[in-house]
């Protein structure tokens, strides 16, 4: 497994070093289409012999680097050096004591007020005071009927909640809730757009109706929304505290609904730039004080975020509960300055501390709703199937590495670190034809070609899932398809990673040549071992899952690597076997055509039992064994009449894959025994006679009497 991660590590590392770096054909040579060059003659070959070296180190890289980190420390400078410049306000005292002398006139300008909404009326004509009129009822309706609308959209959408599973009802119900809180406002915009679409009428406050219809939706969106996320239990903040803090959500959003809705009227009646810019100022001064009100309630905003058993994201929320209420007030003086003029500065800080830490939560909790779906979809599954996990972990990866690159990706660039990083890794590494090689070919290049590696395990796990057994594809040629399906995808996508980031494929013409010799040279053994289990994999002899027996040594085969075969015996010892090896010595394959196979078990009984009995009762013990196959019935052999015994041989068929020799021995060991004991029939031991001569006898009693007449 390293070897084989090792080797594709190495041909991709050799691919890249010798054409990521090749020049995009005419985007840098000055072609101006086709494959010709400005003379009209065809582009140079990048590895022709007048192209100079093909591969050219770079003499000067330290100080490539450095010469590109100056650059990249000017614009940064200038980058910084502009974020704080000022914008103008666009009111000043004037603008005050302009205020102060309307107010003073306003009781004498009430007359011409009334007589210009007259003549607005008079212009609009009925149809104009019939819709005014339409609107105004909607807006009361909207407001007093709410709990009647939704109601009734609910009942109407009970049949279909009931088919969605469990833990989608609250989504769906909550998604329902708020379309229908905004159900009256989408249908009046929708008819301000009709209306708006056959006449001619450009009035100030016939097209502050558009916009304010348009807030009226996105407010009633919102508000439903987080009404309905604690009623339904949908966020943990259902406790009071979570229900005082959605309350006050909603009337903060609902204050700068309005005060939208009162810039945008001041800019439709007021004429006076100056002082819509002074109404502007505060009420934007006043939301930001709000806010900073607001979010100083620390405990209740940080129970609103979700709780994730991520380290990065506890060691966030660790980071944000020590440093809240110093990162708020930095927010809430960045807010004012934003007011006094100074957005550049504001928003860049705002772009590098909340946009970040929202794109980082954002990203976080979908990726957890992602793999908690997963997680379920693998539990329903089987969860003792072995592919079906395989599968959905591998799912899980891929999942984890587009969730880590594109967050990483986003998130450098609202920091603005993704292109100076990428100005800094594009120093010349090494000239691979007439373009130089840099790093960030190299991470870009590595970024794609992992994603064909994700995709490859994904889609061979899916077909070890699903298509597979549907399909009744043999483990042997499933596997076999999966190596090939593995190989093929990285080859794929090395060529596409190199091709994408602007890769000649031509130079590899040249460089197969090097590397082959290279290898043959360096690397007999090694390709002979990759031969030969090429020839495995695909000559279907000996495939994933099959029994063999090489070498006196019994197992299954349990993967097939382009070095070696690994093989598992009995005793969970797993052997790595080079295939070469296999190629040149003779095996057992158990599994290639039928795993049945006959073994003896031997037995000898007393000369006084009968042959025929004894043969009755061993088959009798072998038809009741069930590791004992029916391939073809137990026989019995007398063997011939040994010392001690007369001997038999019970021949019985087992499945070599399923049962082992010895213990299939050994229990019918113990039944023989058994069946044998209970029928009379003695199993015999070895035993010799010893026979003594009569004179021996008598001459050793003589001696024993004499000694007792003499005594002691």
């Amino acid at each position: 497994m390293r070897f084989r991660a090792c080797l594709c590590l190495f041909v991709v590392l050799i691919l890249w070093i010798t054409v990521a770096g090749l020049p995009r054909s005419s985007a840098q040579d000055g072609s101006s289409g086709g494959s010709q060059s400005k003379h009209g003659q065809a582009p140079a070959d990048p590895v022709s012999e007048g192209a100079g070296p093909l591969i050219g180190f770079s003499g000067d890289a330290a100080g490539s680097m450095k010469q590109e980190a100056a650059r990249v420390k000017k614009n940064l400078g200038h980058q910084a050096r502009s974020i704080f410049i000022h914008t103008p306000l666009g009111w000043n005292l004037d603008t005050l004591d302009y205020l102060s002398r309307q107010v003073l006139r306003l009781p004498a300008k009430l007359p011409a007020l009334v007589a210009h909404i007259l003549e607005q009326g008079r212009i609009l004509g009925f149809a104009g005071s019939m819709i005014l009129l339409v609107f105004l009822a909607a807006v009361g309706y909207s407001l007093i009927g709410r709990k009647r609308v939704l109601q009734a959209v609910e009942n109407a959408a009970n049949p279909v909640s009931r088919q969605l599973p469990e833990e989608f009802y609250p989504y769906f119900l909550l998604i329902l809730r708020s379309l229908a809180a905004a159900l009256i406002p989408l249908i009046l915009l929708a008819v301000f757009g009709l209306i708006k679409g056959f006449i001619v009428y450009k009035a100030a406050w016939f097209l502050l109706i558009g916009r304010l219809l348009l807030l009226w939706s996105v407010g009633a969106l919102f508000l439903s929304l987080m009404r309905g996320l604690v009623e339904l239990s949908i966020i943990p903040a259902g406790t009071e505290r979570g229900e005082r803090l959605a309350n006050r959500t909603r009337r903060l959003a609902l204050y700068i609904l309005i005060g939208a809705a009162v810039l945008w009227s001041a800019e439709a009646v007021i004429e006076r730039p100056d002082v819509v810019a002074l109404l502007r100022f505060v009420v934007y001064l006043s939301i930001v004080c709000l806010l900073f009100l607001f979010f100083l309630r620390k405990r209740s905003i940080l129970s609103f975020l979700p709780q994730l058993p991520y380290k990065s994201y506890q060691s966030f929320l660790r980071g944000l509960n020590r440093y809240y209420y110093p990162v708020i007030s930095l927010t809430f003086l960045t807010g004012v300055l934003w007011c006094l003029g100074f957005k550049r500065f504001s928003s860049f800080l705002w772009t590098k501390t909340w946009a970040v830490a929202g794109i980082f939560i954002i990203s976080s909790v979908i990726y957890h709703v992602t793999i908690r779906q997963i997680q379920r979809l693998a539990d329903r599954a089987a969860p003792d199937n072995e592919e079906a996990r395989h599968f959905f972990k591998s799912l899980k990866v891929l999942v984890l590495y587009v969730s880590v690159i594109v967050t990483a990706v986003i998130m450098l660039d609202l920091l603005g670190l993704l292109s100076p990083i990428q100005r800094f890794m594009s120093f010349q590494l090494i000239k691979v034809g007439n373009a130089p090689l840099s790093l960030w070919v190299l991470v870009k290049a590595g970024l794609i070609l992992l994603v064909f590696v994700y995709l490859s395990r994904l889609l061979c796990a899916y077909l070890d899932y699903r298509v597979y057994p549907r399909l009744v594809v043999e483990p042997g040629l499933a596997y076999a398809i999966n190596t090939f399906l593995k190989y093929f995808f990285m080859v794929v996508g090395a060529l596409a990673s190199l091709q994408i980031v602007g890769f000649d494929l031509r130079a590899l013409m040249v460089f197969a040549g090097a590397v082959g010799i290279g290898v043959g040279l360096a690397m007999q053994t090694v390709m002979g071992n990759m031969i030969a289990g090429f020839a495995i994999i695909f000559g279907g002899k000996i495939r994933k899952g099959d029994w063999i027996e090489i070498h006196g040594t019994l197992g299954v085969v349990t993967d097939i690597y382009l070095r070696a075969t690994k093989v598992r015996n009995r005793d969970n010892i797993e052997y790595l076997i080079p295939n070469a090896d296999l190629m040149s010595t003779t095996i057992i394959n158990y599994s290639l055509s039928s795993p049945m196979i006959r073994i003896a078990v031997p037995f000898g009984v007393s000369y006084a039992a009968d042959p025929d009995e004894v043969g009755r009762i061993a088959v009798a013990v072998a038809e009741k064994e069930p590791r004992v196959m029916g391939y073809r019935n137990p026989e019995i052999r007398f063997m011939g009449y040994g010392d001690s015994s007369i001997d038999f041989e019970l021949l019985i068929w087992i499945d070599v894959r399923k049962t082992a020799r010895r213990l299939i021995r050994s229990r019918l060991y113990f039944a023989l025994f058994d069946a044998l004991k209970a029928a009379g029939i003695e199993i015999p031991f070895p035993q010799r006679d010893l026979h003594i001569r009569s004179g021996a006898v008598r001459h050793a009693r003589a001696q024993e009497e004499e000694g007792a007449r003499l005594g002691p």
